[in-house]
């Protein structure tokens, strides 16, 4: 965590992952990000993965270093206060619906500098997905082995967590807009065109609409360089890529692939040096080659080849192998202990996902417990006194721990 955003208060109502990631972002750089809750949970408060005693360790991580207020949003007492409560700090995170009790100009009639930030399906307010937004851009008929025509949807919620972290740029961007004009604004983010324009910027949009056609599929290959999974002697499954002519000249050094290369030039009248283009169309040619050299080797000397030559590797691993190596989490600085988790569980947790130096890194925060903050979230932001906050706690409209 850093404290670059400090003096920066956002109250969030979200849940499930894009929304909450922005306020996870915005926390880990120093705002105060107030997430607020049904009373007893939202819809994401037990959502897998959870811990045998039924703690949602999802709900746990993508709410470390907020606050927590719980109000029942049934009760049109609720949704007053959570109104209120908006208003009155002037920068809200949501997924709930454009036209719901949250709609931006309904809350900006009594407060113009408003910002929100709202996570939508698709731009006309239609319900979307990460899983159904991906498979209407196209990315799972590229996915999967090379000769399986079914669409494979990737596990990774890429489409939630892009759009988590452009929605915390968005919302910094709108609060310095708003310190130098005074406007507010709503800020719009369909996972759609997250989705669709993140594939536009890569080239591939572009790509289609020049060819008329769709790119291969290529299995664990990549497009357009020499990259692929290979299998050592030893049977460790690699993945290598080759992504500029420095590495390319690297891989065929570490494996000693000249006389091989020379030989398959000869016989196909091209040059592979300085040209990814022309390597990747032969790639079949050269991967058989790359084949050969690496089921003869075991993993650890093909892995210090690689090394000394610059080319860039990595072993496959299971998350229980990923956990357990050093270099990814117990001599990370991106990861702490996490002794104080509301679960009860204590184990590594990570930070803030840049490395700042010169700047104090501290070390990431526990979620809070749901309503931990109610009392003190009403008394500093609405001026309440502890009666009236008694009050909406016996009428069962503001919830604390239990």
């Amino acid at each position: 965590m850093y404290n670059l955003l400090s003096g920066i208060t956002v109250i969030e109502v979200s849940s499930f992952v894009a929304s909450p990631t922005i306020g996870l972002y915005l926390a880990q750089f120093g705002a105060e990000v107030i997430r607020v809750d049904q009373i007893g949970g939202g819809q994401d408060f037990k959502r897998w993965p959870l811990t045998p005693e039924g703690h949602s360790l999802s709900w746990e991580n993508l709410n470390r270093a907020k606050r927590s207020m719980a109000l029942d949003f049934t009760q049109p007492e609720g949704r007053e206060l959570l109104t209120k409560l908006i208003r009155s700090v002037g920068v809200l995170v949501t997924n709930l619906p454009v036209g719901g009790f949250l709609a931006h100009e309904k809350l900006a009639e009594t407060c113009e500098d408003l910002i929100t930030v709202r996570v939508m399906g698709w731009p006309d307010g239609a319900i979307a997905l990460d899983y159904t937004a991906n498979a209407v851009v196209g990315y799972p008929a590229l996915t999967g082995p090379e000769h399986d025509p079914a669409p494979v949807n990737h596990v990774l919620p890429a489409w939630d967590l892009l759009t988590g972290a452009y929605g915390a740029f968005a919302l910094v961007s709108a609060i310095r807009r708003r310190e130098q004009t005074g406007l507010g604004s709503e800020v719009r983010l369909p996972l759609t065109d997250i989705a669709m324009g993140s594939t536009a910027n890569l080239g591939r949009v572009a790509e289609v609409l020049q060819n008329g056609v769709d790119r291969e599929r290529l299995g664990n290959g990549v497009y357009g360089t020499i990259g692929r999974d290979f299998v050592t002697a030893d049977g460790v499954r690699v993945m290598i890529v080759a992504i500029n002519e420095r590495q390319w000249q690297g891989l065929v050094r570490a494996l000693a692939l000249q006389s091989g290369l020379a030989a398959l030039e000869a016989r196909l009248g091209v040059p592979f040096t300085g040209d990814d283009g022309v390597r990747f169309r032969n790639r079949d040619a050269i991967y058989a080659l790359i084949d050969a050299a690496i089921g003869a080797l075991p993993h650890a000397e093909l892995a210090a080849k690689l090394d000394k030559d610059g080319v860039t590797h990595g072993p496959y691993k299971t998350l229980p192998e990923a956990v357990t190596d050093p270099r990814l989490i117990s001599e990370n600085p991106m990861f702490a202990p996490s002794a104080d988790n509301p679960s009860g569980f204590a184990y590594p947790a990570a930070g803030a996902f840049a490395t700042m130096p010169g700047l104090e890194r501290l070390p990431p925060a526990p979620a809070p417990v749901l309503g931990a903050d109610t009392r003190d979230v009403l008394a500093r932001h609405l001026s309440l006194d502890p009666e009236a906050i008694a009050r909406l706690i016996d009428a069962g409209i503001v919830g604390t721990p239990s």
